[in-house]
């Protein structure tokens, strides 16, 4: 799992910083979560294929969280693109680009599928045979959710050597990755356990960004490998948490802690702080694992 930071910045564009915007690679998916100005720009300095991102994960509608994506779906559409894109995001994201589209006659020579969100409850809205990813509701300005990333269960792993010594055939090779035993031809069963290893553990990421303190989502999160928790205030703003609906890092801390999650991810720091190790330092008064995201910053688990 590989988490890419295009921006993490609020409110607006700078020269040296970006609004939120990254990337999640999971088992072979690459999904973008939010789409702030400039993201376009950040994936070609990361080099990361555009061809590969399929599904677009929007939050909230401030412009700091999508104001990049029209931009986007149009330079998809001069780059030929021709597989389907997916845009999950709140109603009226579907009318706000179309509207863009029709008037710039510039509608795309791809499928565009709009995936409009209105539950105030947790919902699953993408899932396959290797991820399933849904919503984690949150207190913001206007209707907004998070995005909780879990793997499922793999295959489990041949102990080739113990398959051969028993002469096991090949062609039941895929049964018992699946789990299933296996009876011998002198009747003999040989239990799953005994010829596999465990897979590797599921791997799960969410993505909290604009919201106030909320421990609503903490039995969502509750021990996640990776938090991401927007901590746009220090303790000495605290006062505009209640006004702006934004937390402070001791805040997006204490969630962390609450749900035992791994590692916590501070961004989405206000640009009147010109040092993120305050957020860091903060933070770790009240969690461990902290990291600070940054523009450009990549992070492997």
């Amino acid at each position: 799992m590989k988490l890419t930071i295009l921006g993490c910045y609020a409110a607006t564009p700078r020269t040296m910083t970006n609004p939120t915007s990254q990337v999640l690679e999971i088992k072979n998916h690459m999904f973008l979560i939010d789409c702030g100005e400039g993201t376009q720009v950040q994936l070609r300095k990361k080099k990361i294929k555009f061809s590969r991102i399929s599904h677009i994960f929007i939050s909230h509608l401030h412009g700091d969280h999508f104001y990049g994506l029209i931009g986007l779906i149009s330079t998809f559409m001069l780059l030929n693109r021709q597989n389907d894109l997916h845009v999950y995001g709140p109603k009226g994201i579907k009318e706000v680009i179309l509207l863009q589209l029709r008037l710039s006659n510039s509608f795309t020579g791809y499928n565009l599928y709009f995936h409009e969100l209105e539950s105030p409850d947790s919902e699953v809205v993408y899932e396959d045979a290797q991820v399933v990813v849904s919503t984690i509701p949150l207190i913001h300005r206007v209707y907004t959710n998070g995005f909780l990333f879990q793997e499922k269960s793999g295959e489990r792993k041949l102990k080739i050597g113990a398959i051969e010594d028993l002469g096991i055939e090949s062609c039941y090779y895929q049964k018992i990755k699946n789990g299933s035993d296996i009876t011998l031809d002198d009747g003999t069963v040989v239990a799953n356990k005994d010829i596999t290893y465990d897979p590797a553990p599921p791997k799960s990421y969410a993505f909290c960004s604009d919201t106030m303190y909320n421990e609503a989502v903490i039995p969502l999160v509750k021990g996640v490998d990776v938090l991401y928790h927007e901590s746009t205030f220090l303790e000495s703003e605290s006062h505009y948490t209640e006004r702006t609906k934004h937390a402070t890092a001791k805040e997006a801390a204490t969630i962390a802690l609450k749900a035992a999650v791994k590692q916590l991810i501070l961004g989405h720091y206000s640009t009147r702080y010109t040092d993120i190790n305050l957020f860091k330092k903060e933070a770790e008064t009240i969690f461990p694992y902290v990291s600070c995201a940054d523009d450009g910053k990549e992070f492997e688990f």
